[in-house]
């Protein structure tokens, strides 16, 4: 059976599973990744591992620690808090580092850790970024980070992929910043939500890694799980220089390096070779199935500025330039486009120039180690002479924290990866994105501004959606405390784009002392208030397409399930909500054509149906039953089903303790 390169790495980090099986997406796997990385977060992690009753790590070289975003904050409470993370990691003997060694997920690239062909987590939405060294990055929630410390591994749903064709080459003066914004700006309607992507075509041979990791990085933003491109000879010559430019550094500030021998104990002569030897194995089969195909050529791409405050919003910068846009505040920070080459694309526009009048601009490097190859350079200390104004390697204002932020009425430009309302300072500032060269030459110049010398050109791209193929489902082992069937009356919220507020209001979320049938009062009482008094014990959910989008609240989840609702099933939902359920023992499907029926037969007018139709799901063959149809579903696994039975995910790292 042909398999995507999604489908290849996640068989190889997969575990537990029968004999013989073969992963395809929709499969529910239990998963040990090569490294688990925790930012700031890591202090929320640490009391979750001690509650689950987890006195040591499963595999102490499988957890790195890495403090990034708040490294600002010099005030004795975060303070405190950095140290005991900094003694919990000592206590363990994982690998980390300190605040101002820079970015995690540039830590993750820079030390081998995001390793290419291998699949690595973080309890960050932007661990997308490794897919750019071709290593399948993905995020995970702080549950999940917990049970991996603790036993080493936690489950993934393989999602369904997506295939991103990039021909042609890029023009002068185009950077991967302008590709991604291009990809979210012209294929804006939700066309890879949920989905994970494979990168493919003639094009990539000319992007660097650093335009990779860019494009990568703000897969994120575009809806996806993740993004993935080839492991080439663009990337060996990547690791290649990375293991030379190592070598004249030393391994001052690497953990790990107990080999005896000198070499980084990841990015090494053995390494390499070993990857060289594997690029065959690290490709996509010739057959292999992907539910969309994107295709986009490279050549018609200029400059873009995505915005204000949405980044599926996009003008050429040839034409927004001419609007005069005045900005207050421009920013070269970020894990997207803080880079060695982003920071020199930059000081080449601004080489002899002054940040204008009224402008401030602020510059983070990636990583001390990045800020340090720009000094050698000189790309730094013309930024500085020109006016820019340096800030530690970290996060900071991309997320909204330290010196910089965008007051009231204020615009920013910045070449980070979110321009959300609010996000980057007071919800009543407008926030752009566009590429290090375009946001410092709008510092210099005073308003969004390139010298870009040509008119921009209609993007050519095309989207081509595949039928899903008829899966051969072979009889799925039943776990003990599994049932075979369920039985359930359908009760069907036709609703797409159900977010979380609409399942479980806001205002109940931090309320310490609220208790499960306080939550099933409640419960989808911003969609529909009639929804607790029509629904009865042992309901089966049906609801529509992106089920359980927005905030990450766990609630959402557990709401419906205190209700006495049995599953829900979907056209499609958010991978943060299924995430969330199934964590706590509660199954989401996703059966698209049982949503798309009762659509069909009952409309919109009415938020809340009681269908009267009695649902029998058979999951030893992987089908669903109603009164005059049958419908398939994904395999539900092992993996699954020990979390139903365990009644979720911190139950279950008990018992596998």
């Amino acid at each position: 059976m042909p398999q995507n390169l999604i489908e290849k790495i996640a068989q190889k980090f997969a575990v537990g599973f029968e004999p013989g099986h073969i992963v395809q997406s929709g499969d529910f796997l239990s998963v040990k990744p090569a490294y688990v990385m925790t930012h700031d977060n890591t202090g929320a992690v640490i009391p979750k591992f001690k509650a689950i009753g987890a006195a040591r790590l499963a595999d102490v070289r499988q957890v790195v620690h890495t403090l990034d975003h708040n490294i600002q904050d010099t005030s004795e409470k975060n303070l405190d808090k950095y140290k005991k993370i900094e003694d919990f990691a000592k206590s363990m003997g994982n690998d980390f580092y300190p605040a101002g060694r820079g970015i995690g997920h540039q830590i993750m690239v820079e030390e081998g850790y995001a390793w290419p062909g291998t699949m690595v987590v973080a309890s960050d939405s932007h661990s997308n970024m490794y897919g750019g060294l071709g290593c399948l990055g993905t995020p995970i929630v702080r549950t999940d980070a917990a049970a991996i410390w603790a036993t080493g591994r936690t489950w993934w749903q393989v999602p369904p992929v997506a295939k991103v064709e990039l021909t042609g080459k890029l023009r002068k003066g185009v950077v991967g910043k302008d590709v991604i914004i291009a990809l979210c700006g012209y294929f804006n309607n939700d066309e890879v939500l949920n989905h994970i992507i494979e990168f493919s075509g003639d094009g990539i041979e000319q992007l660097s890694i650093d335009q990779r990791l860019t494009i990568a990085n703000m897969t994120t933003e575009w809806g996806a799980l993740g993004g993935l491109f080839p492991v080439d000879e663009v990337t060996i010559q990547w690791l290649e220089n990375r293991r030379d430019y190592i070598a004249k550094r030393g391994l001052a500030g690497v953990p790990s390096d107990s080999d005896g021998k000198g070499e980084h104990p990841r990015i090494n002569n053995t390494s390499i070779s070993k990857l060289k030897n594997e690029l065959d194995k690290l490709k996509p089969d010739k057959d292999a199935y992907y539910s969309k195909i994107l295709t986009i050529n490279l050549s018609s791409i200029s400059p873009y500025v995505s915005g204000p405050n949405h980044v599926k919003t996009m003008h050429p910068i040839s034409e927004i330039s001419r609007k005069k846009i005045k900005i207050n505040k421009a920013y070269l920070v970020s894990c997207v486009n803080s880079r060695v080459d982003d920071i020199a694309e930059a000081a080449q526009v601004v080489k002899g120039k002054k940040v204008a009048d009224g402008v401030k601009f602020y510059i983070a490097a990636a990583s001390s180690e990045v800020q340090k190859e720009s000094e050698n350079k000189g790309d730094w200390q013309t930024l500085i002479e020109a006016g820019a104004i340096p800030l530690p390697p970290g996060c900071g204002p991309c997320i909204g924290l330290g010196t910089g932020l965008l007051e009231n009425g204020e615009v920013g430009i910045s070449a980070t990866n979110r321009n959300f309302r609010g996000r980057m300072g007071s919800k009543n500032a407008e926030a752009y994105l566009a590429s290090p060269a375009v946001v410092a030459y709008s510092a210099v110049s005073g308003y969004i501004n390139y010298p870009w010398g040509e008119d921009s050109i209609s993007i050519n791209a095309n989207l081509i959606v595949n039928p899903k193929p008829k899966r051969e489902i072979k009889t799925i082992k039943i776990i003990d405390g599994f049932p075979d069937i369920i039985e359930g009356n359908l009760i069907f919220c036709h609703q797409d784009n159900m977010n979380t507020d609409g399942i479980y209001p806001g205002k109940y979320t931090y309320i310490d002392d609220f208790k499960p049938e306080d939550q099933a009062r409640v419960v989808m009482e911003n969609y529909d208030p009639e929804f607790v008094d029509m629904v009865e014990y042992g309901d089966i959910l049906v609801g529509g397409y992106n089920f359980g989008t927005g905030s990450s609240r766990e609630q959402a989840a557990t709401a419906l399930k205190y209700r006495g609702i049995k599953m829900v099933i979907t056209g499609s939902a958010s991978q943060t909500y299924t995430r969330n359920a199934l964590n706590n023992g509660f199954l989401v499907l996703e059966v698209p054509e049982l949503t798309d029926d009762l659509k069909a037969k009952y409309g919109n007018s009415k938020p809340t149906v009681t269908t009267g139709i009695k649902a029998k799901l058979d999951f030893r063959n992987s089908l669903i039953f109603t009164e005059d149809k049958e419908y398939p579903i994904n395999p539900v696994g092992t993996a699954a089903q020990e979390l139903v039975v365990a009644g979720g995910l911190e139950n279950w790292v008990k018992k596998n303790l």
